[in-house]
């Protein structure tokens, strides 16, 4: 066995994965998995740069993990970047920072690099498996952006979107003065469907959807409506990895986010405090993408981005 550190950082989030990968079997058993939420993307649509604030709270997550890592003795350490790192003008401040804490430099990899990744993770574990039929299509709804991947054994298709949770409540559900417009207007959820339905526009002309015979969905806004379908009174990992929730529940849940106060939200009880004015727009993406697909239901995966980069490594 091989053991290994991973790290995704995205807009909204930061994760850690230390396992024992074994490529024999194909199993990764997990030493340490985490997440931490720090916004790095805060404002990045609107002014273009990592704010000063997103990046220390950045950084004082990666103070944390390398201490982990340190700790538990991993031979490899990989840090992969995604979207907001990809998108800002000053992400040479982010790359000096991570180098100096972690010892190695954050790849801020392309949209269809972070797909391939993604793609391993979310269905290493599904081959072979009964009633989840192939060619599959992955999608791992970020902050940013939102990854379509459609394989089987290999990836054949993949599409990066600039359409995220954070991304759309920022462009949409926010005022001028920086406040959460809440609960959001119908014309401003018209105007993220609107974009939405744009993006996946653009997917279409690359990405075979509707040869896909079952739709897997990764991160946090998937995950945290699985939760609530399965009615956590906590969230638990073991129950949400491999649940199916239907079309009908995320149209419900949906539905309800979007009415629903800031209180109300965060009264939920599996709901992490960093999604709470997020989690409507998250919703929302994965609702018009199974209505666009005709997906009736959406297998949800634990292992995902974080997996796939830990076994390109292992």
């Amino acid at each position: 066995m091989t053991r290994v550190a991973a790290i995704d950082c995205g807009t909204n989030s930061i994760r850690l994965l230390v396992a024992d990968a074994d490529p024999v079997t194909g199993e990764l058993k997990d030493l340490d998995r985490r997440m931490t939420i720090v916004r790095l993307g805060q404002g990045v649509d609107r002014t273009g740069r990592l704010a000063p604030e997103a990046l220390e709270r950045t950084f004082a997550a990666c103070r944390e993990y390398a201490a982990a890592i340190k700790e538990l003795g991993a031979e490899r350490l990989r840090f992969v970047a995604t979207s907001a790192s990809r998108d800002a003008e000053n992400r040479a401040d982010f790359v000096r920072g991570v180098v100096d804490i972690l010892g190695v430099e954050p790849e801020v990899i392309t949209g269809d690099q972070e797909a391939e990744f993604s793609f391993t993770g979310a269905t290493k574990e599904l081959t072979g498996q009964e009633g989840h039929a192939k060619p599959y299509l992955v999608v791992d709804i970020g902050g940013g952006s939102t990854e379509f991947v459609v394989g089987d054994d290999r990836v054949l298709a993949a599409r990066s979107v600039d359409v995220g949770c954070v991304r759309m409540t920022e462009r949409h559900l926010t005022a001028d003065d920086g406040t959460i417009i809440d609960p959001p207007t119908l014309g401003r959820i018209t105007a993220i469907k609107a974009d939405i339905n744009a993006a996946l526009d653009e997917v279409a002309a690359s990405v075979p959807l509707e040869q896909a015979r079952t739709l897997v969905g990764l991160a946090g806004s998937v995950t945290t409506i699985a939760a609530v379908a399965l009615g956590l009174t906590e969230y638990d990992s073991a129950a949400i990895h491999h649940s199916v929730i239907s079309l009908e529940q995320v149209r419900e849940i949906t539905g309800q986010l979007l009415a629903a106060t800031h209180a109300e939200r965060a009264a939920i009880p599996v709901m992490h405090p960093g999604r709470v004015d997020v989690i409507g727009a998250g919703a929302l993406v994965l609702l018009q993408i199974m209505e666009r697909t005709g997906a009736q239901e959406v297998v949800v995966s634990e292992h995902d981005i974080l997996d796939g980069i830990a076994w390109s490594i292992a």
